[in-house]
């Protein structure tokens, strides 16, 4: 069963979802596919993943980099599944490219190209927003594209990290 909770973010209302297993989600109020991944019988409560999203996310917002990450339950395609592994990767404070991460991907997979629009819908798919930090992928120019939560709240995430997003890591 998952257990619901709002969480108050300086960018605005998020919902977090876990089960047994972990964090299912963390979305900002509204952001595209919302709460999708909430399964039937969802109900408010607290639990130990919920709790340590929280402490997380109070870390993150004060602007210093969690050393830990909460249990995460991670549902979707082998695809997503994959590229939200790559997510994963991209360190606190650096960006990178979906032409980079299809890049990445295509060598996992033995060279079988892999398209950056591919990679773009899997990444705007992402249901643990932040904490499986989808918001430091950026265009092939540097420039800020497709954020589910709004590029304005892309552009205050990477300003809080420091990022430079001209710069994208290879």
């Amino acid at each position: 069963m998952q257990r619901l909770c709002p969480y108050p973010s300086p960018l605005g209302p998020m919902l977090l979802a876990a089960d047994e297993e972990g964090l299912t989600g963390a979305w900002f109020e509204g952001q595209k596919h919302y709460a999708r991944a909430l399964g039937p019988g969802a109900t408010e409560g607290d639990s130990p993943a919920l709790a340590a999203a929280r402490r997380w996310l109070d870390l993150y917002f004060a602007g210093r980099e969690p050393d830990f990450m909460p249990p995460l339950h991670l549902c979707g395609s082998e695809f997503q599944l994959a590229v939200w592994e790559l997510l994963r990767g991209i360190p606190y404070g650096r960006t990178t490219t979906y032409g980079a991460l299809a890049g990445q991907l295509a060598a996992q997979r033995g060279g079988r190209a892999v398209s950056a629009q591919a990679v773009g819908g899997a990444v705007g798919r992402n249901p643990v927003s932040i904490l499986v930090p989808c918001h430091r992928v950026v265009g092939a120019d540097g420039a800020l594209t497709g954020y589910a939560g709004g590029l304005a709240r892309k552009r205050s995430l990477l300003e809080l990290e420091g990022a430079k997003p001209v710069k994208p890591v290879k």
